[in-house]
C-alpha cells in the first residue's frame, strides 16, 4: 500500500511505527460555528482512509480533536452573551450530528483542548528546558530560529516565509514567524494557572499536547485540510520535535479544497454553505458519495447540479441493493467457479485502487463493474442463492470502507415497505384485488414504484 506523504512530496510504501498498528491524528474544528462543506470533506476523506486501514487488518487508534478555546471562540461567545464553555457545548453536538449523517465513524478519542491543560503546560516546560521559548508582555513564544528545520513541511525557507492564517504581528517578537504557546490572561477571558502566569494555550500547542498524550511522541499519520499545513502543522512539528527530539509524524496527509462553481468557498464571496443547510435540501449520503468521486487530495468542485446527480446515482445503488437482496433464482444454476473468479478480480481491482493512495474513484469503478455484472445475471436469471450471498459479503466489505451501498437508518423504513409488499402478494394470492390495489396506491403516494418480476415484486423510489 502506497501513501502520498506531503513531507517527502511523493508516494511511499506504508510502514507504521509499530507493525500492525496505526496511530492517526486528524485536526478537528474550532467549535465557534456550524460545520461547513470543507469540514465535511476532511471528515469523509479521513474516515475512508481510516476504514480502509481497518479493512486491511490494521488496529487503528484514531484521534480527532475539538478546539474549544481560541480568539474566535472568545469573540463569538461575547457576541452571544454566553461563556466559551457554553458555546463549545452548543456547537460540538452539531458536528457530531452532521458527521454522523455523512456516515463518519466517531473517533476513538475526541479530545477537547481545555481538558488537556496539564499536558499543554508540561509540554511547554519541556520546550523551556530545551531553550525554545521566551517571554514578552502578552505571553510565551516559540523562537523559530532555534528550530533549524522550521518550514520543512511546507517547503519554505525561514527568511522567505510568507504570512499565513493566525500569524500574529507583534513588534516585541524576536522573529515575525514566532508563535505563541501561552497567552497571558486578559480581563474576562478564560484562564488557567501555569508557571509563567495565568493564561490560556496558543492554538498550535493544543494539538501537539493532545497527540503526545494519546498517541505518543511519534505516530503514523497526521491529517487535515491543506490550509493547516502552514502555519499550524509547521508549528506542531517545531514544538513536538523541539520537546522530544524524535521524528513527530511519519506521513503527512491533506485533503483538497472545496470549490463552489469553480471558485474557492469563502464567506466574502457569498458562496459559503454549512452542512446543515445542504442537508435540508439533499441526502447527506449524496454529499459523501460526491466527495468519494474525487481523489481526496484533489480539489473538488461542488454545485447543486452535481449533488442532484449524486443523489440520483445513490438512489440507483440502493434500488440495486434491494433488488439483489430479494432476488431468487428460478431455473438453471450458473457456473459458480467462474463467478468466484470474477468476484476475486473485482476485489483485486478495488484493493488496487485503494492501495494506490486511497484512490476512491478507482475503487468505485470496481464496485460498479460488480453492479453491472450482477444486474446482467439477475436479468438472465443466472445468479444462484449461494453466489448472491458471496456477492453480498463482498459488497459489505467494500461498504465498510465507502459507506454508500446501505442507506444509514433506512432499514426500518425498508422493512415497512417489504412488509406491505408481502401483504399485497398475499392479497393477490387470495384474489383480494381491492386490498392489493390499496397497497399499490399507498406505496405510490409515498413515492415507491413496484415492479412485478418472475423473481417476485421489487421496488424503488420514484426519481
Amino acid at each position: 500500500m502506497k501513501v502520498y506523504n506531503t513531507m517527502s512530496g511523493r508516494k511511499e510504501e506504508f510502514k507504521p511505527v509499530v507493525e500492525g498498528k496505526v496511530g492517526m491524528y486528524v485536526c478537528g474544528p474550532t467549535v465557534y460555528d456550524f460545520g461547513h462543506l470543507g469540514h465535511g470533506r476532511a471528515a469523509v476523506s479521513f474516515d475512508v482512509i481510516r476504514k480502509y486501514l481497518i479493512y486491511k487488518g490494521y488496529e487503528v487508534k484514531f484521534v480527532t480533536n475539538y478546539t474549544d478555546i481560541d480568539d474566535r471562540m472568545i469573540t463569538r461567545a461575547e457576541l452571544m452573551k454566553i461563556s466559551v464553555k457554553e458555546l463549545a457545548e452548543k456547537i460540538m453536538p452539531e458536528y457530531d450530528h452532521d458527521y454522523g449523517a455523512l456516515g463518519v465513524m466517531k473517533g476513538d478519542y475526541q479530545p477537547k483542548a481545555t481538558d488537556y491543560i496539564d499536558e499543554i503546560v508540561a509540554l511547554i516546560k519541556k520546550l523551556e528546558e530545551n531553550g525554545f521559548i521566551y517571554a514578552i508582555s502578552d505571553g510565551i513564544y516559540f523562537d523559530v530560529m532555534k528550530f533549524e528545520d522550521y518550514g520543512k513541511l511546507s517547503k519554505q525557507k525561514l527568511d522567505e516565509l510568507r504570512g499565513g492564517a493566525r500569524v500574529e504581528l507583534n513588534v516585541e517578537k524576536r522573529n515575525p514567524q514566532d508563535f505563541v504557546v501561552w497567552k497571558f490572561a486578559k480581563p474576562g477571558e478564560p484562564k488557567w494557572d501555569s508557571p509563567w502566569g495565568e493564561g490560556r494555550p496558543g492554538w498550535h500547542i493544543e494539538c501537539s499536547a493532545m497527540s503526545w498524550k494519546l498517541l505518543g511522541e511519534s505516530f503514523d499519520i497526521h491529517g487535515g485540510g491543506a490550509d493547516l499545513m502552514f502555519p499550524h502543522h509547521e508549528c506542531e512539528i517545531a514544538q513536538s520535535e523541539g520537546a522530544f527530539d524524535v521524528p513527530f509524524v511519519r506521513y503527512w496527509m491533506y485533503n483538497g479544497f472545496v470549490r463552489i462553481d469553480n471558485e474557492k468557498m469563502s464567506k466574502s464571496l457569498n458562496n459559503f454553505f454549512t452542512l446543515r443547510d445542504i442537508f435540508k435540501e439533499f441526502d447527506p449520503m449524496a454529499v459523501r458519495y460526491l466527495f468519494l468521486q474525487t481523489h481526496y487530495r484533489s480539489p473538488i468542485d461542488f454545485s447543486k447540479n452535481q449533488l442532484e446527480q449524486a443523489e440520483n446515482s445513490l438512489d440507483r445503488i440502493h434500488d440495486f441493493m434491494r433488488r439483489l437482496k430479494s432476488f431468487k433464482l428460478f431455473g438453471q444454476d450458473h457456473n459458480e467457479n467462474e463467478f468466484e473468479k470474477f468476484l476475486s478480480s473485482i476485489k483485486a481491482s478495488f484493493e488496487a485502487g485503494m492501495d494506490d493512495d486511497f484512490e476512491t474513484p478507482k475503487a468505485l469503478a470496481a464496485c460498479f463493474d460488480l453492479v453491472k455484472e450482477l444486474n446482467k445475471r439477475m436479468d438472465g436469471g443466472d445468479l444462484s442463492n449461494r453466489s448472491k450471498k458471496k456477492a453480498l459479503v463482498l459488497i459489505a466489505s467494500f461498504d465498510s470502507v465507502l459507506g454508500i451501498f446501505v442507506k444509514p437508518e433506512g432499514e426500518a423504513v425498508d422493512d415497512e415497505i417489504d412488509a406491505l409488499i408481502k401483504e399485497r402478494e398475499a392479497a393477490r394470492g387470495n384474489r383480494d384485488f381491492k386490498r392489493s390495489d390499496e397497497i399499490w396506491d399507498l406505496l405510490m403516494s409515498k413515492g415507491i414504484v413496484l415492479e412485478d418480476t418472475p423473481q417476485g415484486t421489487v421496488w424503488k423510489r420514484r426519481s
